[in-house]
C-alpha cells in the first residue's frame, strides 16, 4: 500500500516536473516573444517617430512655402491695386487729353501759320539782304572808280606830306614797276601788316593804282605820280 502510495506520489511529482518545465518553457518561449514583441515595437515606434519628425519637417516647409506664397500673393494683390490706380488715372488723362485735343490741334495750325509767315518773312530779309549786299558792292566799285579816277594832290604839294618810308615805297614802285605787299615788305624792312596798311594809304590818297585780279594785290605807281617824282629828281618845278 505504502509502494503504491509511493508510486503515486512520485508519479504525480513527477508529472509536476514536467508540467512545470513545460510551463517555464513555455514562460521562457513567452518571455523571449515578449522580448522580441517589445523590440519590434521599438523598432516601430523608432520608424514611426522618424516619420512624424519627416512629416513635420515636411509639414513646416510646406508651412513656410504658404506664408512666402500668401506674402507673395498679398505683394500681387498691391501691385494689382496699384496697376488699377494708374489704369484709371491714365483714363483720365486720356480723357482730358481728348477734350484738349481740339485746342491743342488749333494751337498747331496757329503756330505752323506763323511759322509759314516767318519764312517768308525770313526769304524777303534775305532777298532785302542780296540786294544790299549788290548795292554795297556798286557803291564800293563806283568809289574804287571814283579813287581811281581822283585827280592826285597838286604837283608842287604831292610829296610834301609823305614820310621818308613812303617816299622809298614811291621810288621802289617807279623804277622796278608793279609789286606786291610781300615784295614791297622786304624792300623796306616793315612787318606784313603795316606794309599792308601803308600801301592801302597811299592808294587811297591817289598815288598808286591797284590791281585786284589776283590776291595778293599788285601795287603800281600812277603816271602822274611817276612824272612827279621824275621832275623832282631832275629839280624841275
Amino acid at each position: 500500500m505504502f509502494d503504491l502510495v509511493l508510486a503515486i506520489a512520485i508519479f504525480l511529482l513527477s508529472i509536476t516536473l514536467v508540467a512545470f518545465v513545460l510551463y517555464y518553457k513555455r514562460v521562457k518561449s513567452v518571455q523571449e516573444e515578449y522580448e522580441k514583441a517589445k523590440n519590434l515595437v521599438g523598432d516601430v515606434v523608432l520608424s514611426v517617430n522618424k516619420d512624424l519628425q519627416r512629416q513635420g519637417e515636411k509639414i513646416f516647409s510646406v508651412s513656410n512655402k504658404v506664408e512666402t506664397l500668401l506674402s507673395e500673393s498679398q505683394r500681387v494683390m498691391n501691385k494689382s491695386k496699384e496697376s488699377d490706380n494708374r489704369l484709371a488715372k491714365l483714363e483720365s488723362d486720356i480723357t482730358a487729353l481728348s477734350e484738349v485735343e481740339p485746342k491743342l490741334s488749333a494751337k498747331i495750325e496757329e503756330v505752323d501759320e506763323r511759322i509759314e509767315n516767318l519764312t517768308s518773312g525770313q526769304k524777303k530779309i534775305e532777298q532785302q539782304i542780296v540786294e544790299s549786299e549788290k548795292t554795297r558792292q556798286e557803291i564800293t566799285a563806283q568809289a574804287e572808280a571814283k579813287i581811281e579816277a581822283a585827280i592826285p594832290i597838286r604837283r608842287e604839294k604831292a610829296l610834301a606830306p609823305l614820310t621818308q618810308t613812303e617816299l622809298s615805297v614811291l621810288e621802289v614802285l617807279a623804277s622796278e614797276g608793279k609789286k606786291t605787299v610781300p615784295e614791297i615788305k622786304s624792300r623796306i624792312n616793315l612787318t606784313r601788316e603795316h606794309t599792308a596798311r601803308l600801301m592801302k594809304k597811299l592808294y587811297e590818297d591817289g598815288y598808286l593804282e591797284r590791281d585786284t585780279g589776283k590776291i595778293p594785290y599788285a601795287y603800281s605807281l600812277k603816271d602822274e605820280m611817276r612824272k612827279i617824282l621824275k621832275k623832282a629828281e631832275t629839280g624841275i618845278s
